[in-house]
């Protein structure tokens, strides 16, 4: 699906998600000619990207017109700032896409104009390899067209999914923002448990990453939930069923995940407020 929006885009912060974004744009063939990028130390890597495709980039970016889309890929703690020094460049159709965690759609609105449109959204970080995933929710000055624009953009590094209630916002940034820490940290203890076992590190460490990878892949692919993939894979009084029965007692793993989701949400409300 080859993206096309009606006016500039500006991308306000190159970092990891902003740099993912940007590559995922041109990769499915966003004109360059429409992208501005406004960062004023930009990576190397996407420092190389600006330039092959002619791009325009600087600390402040001179567009032709008011953009059509504002993506706003700052620090939180920059938010405000930023988005006040570029009020004034906003026009009446302009929405505002934030992917700034933690900032609610009424802290984003609040140094820009009233009439404003704006998208609070939060990916994760497999958007890098165009695998993520982006939850979205939207102020009610989001017009169906801006909505889809957003949606447009947001697809080219994976899935996105719209909600209406915000204040699942934090649940959301518990279970996917911050989830590919979980399954980085599920690999390191596969690794683990097979040092402990007797692999060789080097073979413990490629059977953790390939066995965590293959499952996710499978996974998405399948047309099967999760439970059903676990249980097909379970022999019954076979080698997984008797690792399941010391994962699956007394559901320690589940309840020890529930309380890190609820931690991470936690703090999501608190660095929200």
């Amino acid at each position: 699906m080859t993206i096309a929006l009606n006016g500039p885009l500006l991308l306000v912060g190159a970092g990891k998600m902003g740099g993912a974004l940007l590559q995922g744009w041109l990769a499915r063939g966003l004109d360059p000619k429409t992208v501005f990028v406004q960062d004023p130390a930009l990576p190397e890597s996407i420092g190389e990207l600006v330039a092959a495709h002619g791009l325009v980039a600087g600390e402040a970016p001179r567009l032709p017109e008011p953009p059509a889309v504002i993506v706003l890929a700052v620090k939180p703690a920059l938010a405000t700032e930023v988005l006040r020094a570029i009020a004034p460049s906003l026009g009446d159709k302009t929405v505002v896409l934030s992917i700034a965690a933690g900032r609610t759609l009424e802290s984003l609105a609040e140094p820009l104009p009233d009439t404003c449109a704006v998208v609070r959204a939060m990916p994760n970080t497999p958007a890098s390899v165009g695998e993520g995933i982006t939850v979205c929710v939207a102020n009610a000055q989001v017009s169906e067209r801006q909505r889809h624009a957003c949606e447009t953009l947001l697809s080219a590094v994976g899935e996105v999914v719209w909600i209406d209630d915000e204040a699942l916002m934090d649940a959301v940034t518990a279970v996917s923002g911050s989830g590919p820490a979980y399954v980085f940290h599920l690999a390191e203890t596969l690794e683990q448990a097979g040092l402990e076992a007797g692999l060789p590190p080097e073979l413990a460490a490629r059977l953790a990453r390939a066995t965590v990878a293959g499952a996710g892949a499978l996974l998405k692919q399948s047309e099967h939930d999760a439970t059903t993939l676990r249980t097909n894979v379970t022999s019954p009084k076979g080698t997984t069923a008797a690792a399941l029965d010391v994962l699956m007692e007394d559901e320690a793993l589940q309840k020890l995940l529930a309380r890190a989701v609820a931690a991470a949400a936690r703090r999501s409300r608190e660095l929200s407020s």
